[in-house]
């Protein structure tokens, strides 16, 4: 390491509802953090959309409110990485200037262009090409959505951008498109990571829009000087192309070997596996890892802690009151009284379908579903089943991956739900693999700072910085005697859905 170089790096997360900024050490320990929020704007049915200029003032003041916390001198800064949501589609005319808000991740306003478009092109032709499905929540159809409802915007276009790449324009000046976030394009070829022109022809997206492709750590520019002046840093400081969120949440919980799975335990659920070859499923979600020459297969689940966050704020009235006299959280008391209920709740199983539902079975009328009640059943049977649950739809979608030929050796948990000791053991019991918990609740950004550290030289490679920044804190083995159990309602869970799924979809299209 250089002696000029500063010895902080600054991670920026590009959430759906905020902004995080943290600046980290070399050992990974978050010196300063803030955030900044913005909105999500809903202007009809199955839009979901977010202005891009309000990422970039959450980000600039929060920049600052996190060195002035911290108080960190911006020159102390070595590099600066970005993660961000998936699927943006974001227009810039030539100036860089926003052309329109772009859709998110939850936007299905493009449903028709894909029934269309996927008939003339071939859904199976194109899956071929990128290992992702065709549909309306991905970067693509977007774009043909403009190209058809604003041509004024697609006229002006010069370049379309990720979440990651548009604070790195604002940053440096630089256009880049990186490796990760090209799974939202059906004309990114995801063997090879590169741009494929005769799908581009094909789907009718016009190749000029399309950016030069960098790895997640290469160095894309400097900060400039109006930039410097905006957030509150220095100009020249490096900044890498960064990585989808997923991804680098992946990398922050120290997964770069194939067979290492992320098991998120966030609001939603889900997992990635890395992989070193190619392997798609169209049931799972397929990008590159931001660590080099991987892949990470990925299923993502509606129903994860925000399970329990619902139950809470509906059932947890008499434990928030008794938590308050002996100094308990009212979440505690719930794992202990699910603690108290034998493995399998008697019979009791949850679906956690609460809001449609995505990997494997990727079904929006879906429905959440408790089952098997009777008087014998407690509150206690209630939390426990939808931990349950909430490990079965996990499990649902490792098995697709091992279908699919991606083998999960080991998970490494993240997110709230990993701080519950029962739940992230039932996890380790319904699926039998071995949950690792590393210490980090910042996982995401951490896997930002750690390609800007790879970029900048901080860290010689992957393997000496997840060595050096992630840390276990505990160890969950499957424990074989509830084996049994689990395996019985896991099949009665399967069968629930498959029995009740023609009328969760008549119900739905009422």
């Amino acid at each position: 390491m250089s002696g000029a170089m500063g010895q902080y790096l600054l991670g920026i997360d590009i959430g759906t509802s905020a902004c995080k900024i943290a600046v980290f050490d070399e050992e990974g320990q978050v010196k300063a953090s803030a955030s900044g929020a913005y909105q999500v704007y809903y202007p009809h049915a199955g839009w979901a959309e977010q202005n891009p200029d309000e990422w970039w003032q959450a980000v600039s003041s929060a920049i600052k409110a996190a060195l002035e916390k911290g108080k960190i001198r911006p020159s102390e800064i070595a590099g600066i990485g970005i993660d961000g949501q998936s699927w943006s589609a974001i227009p810039i005319d030539r100036e860089g200037n926003v052309l329109t808000n772009t859709p998110i991740w939850m936007d299905t306003r493009a449903a028709d262009i894909c029934e269309r478009v996927g008939k003339q092109v071939g859904e199976e032709r194109i899956f071929e090409v990128c290992g992702n499905p065709f549909k309306p929540s991905y970067t693509t159809p977007k774009i043909l959505w403009y190209k058809e409802n604003l041509p004024e915007v697609y006229k002006h276009t010069y370049k379309v951008l990720q979440s990651n790449s548009y604070i790195g324009f604002r940053l440096t000046g630089k256009v880049s498109q990186e490796l990760t976030q090209g799974y939202g394009l059906h004309c990114f070829r995801m063997r090879t990571g590169e741009w494929d022109m005769d799908m581009c022809k094909e789907l009718g997206v016009d190749p000029s829009f399309l950016p030069d492709i960098y790895a997640s750590h290469d160095i894309i520019g400097t900060v400039t000087e109006k930039a410097a002046a905006e957030c509150g840093l220095t100009a020249g400081i490096p900044v890498v192309a960064g990585a989808l969120d997923a991804a680098c949440g992946t990398l922050g919980a120290g997964v770069i070997h194939p067979g290492e799975t992320q098991e998120q335990g966030g609001q939603a659920g889900g997992m990635s596996i890395c992989m070193d070859t190619y392997k798609a499923d169209e049931r799972l979600i397929l990008s590159y890892h931001a660590a080099p020459n991987q892949w990470i297969l990925q299923g993502g689940t509606v129903g994860g802690g925000g399970v329990m966050r619902w139950m809470e704020q509906e059932f947890a009235d008499y434990e928030r009151l008794i938590g308050k006299e002996i100094g308990k959280s009212s979440l505690q008391i719930f794992n202990e009284i699910a603690e108290k209920v034998p493995a399998g709740s008697d019979g009791m199983v949850f679906l956690p379908y609460m809001s449609g539902e995505r990997s494997p079975i990727w079904d929006p009328h879906a429905k959440g579903v408790f089952y098997g009640l009777d008087f014998s059943k407690t509150k206690g049977h209630f939390v426990r089943a939808a931990m349950e649950g909430v490990a079965f739809s996990l499990r649902h979608n490792l098995e697709a991956a091992e279908e699919a030929g991606a083998v999960a050796s080991e998970l490494r948990a993240m997110g709230g739900s990993a701080n519950s000791l029962l739940w992230t053991q039932i996890k380790a019991d319904v699926t039998g693999k071995e949950i690792i918990v590393p210490s980090s609740d910042t996982a995401t950004t951490l896997g930002a700072v750690i390609l800007a550290g790879v970029g900048v030289g901080m860290y010689k490679d992957f393997e000496e910085a997840v060595k050096k920044t992630v840390v276990i804190k505990r160890r969950h083995t499957p424990n074989p005697e509830v084996r049994e159990a689990y395996d019985k309602n896991y099949k009665l869970y399967l069968e629930l859905y498959e029995d009740l799924k023609e009328t969760m979809k008549r119900k739905g299209e009422e």
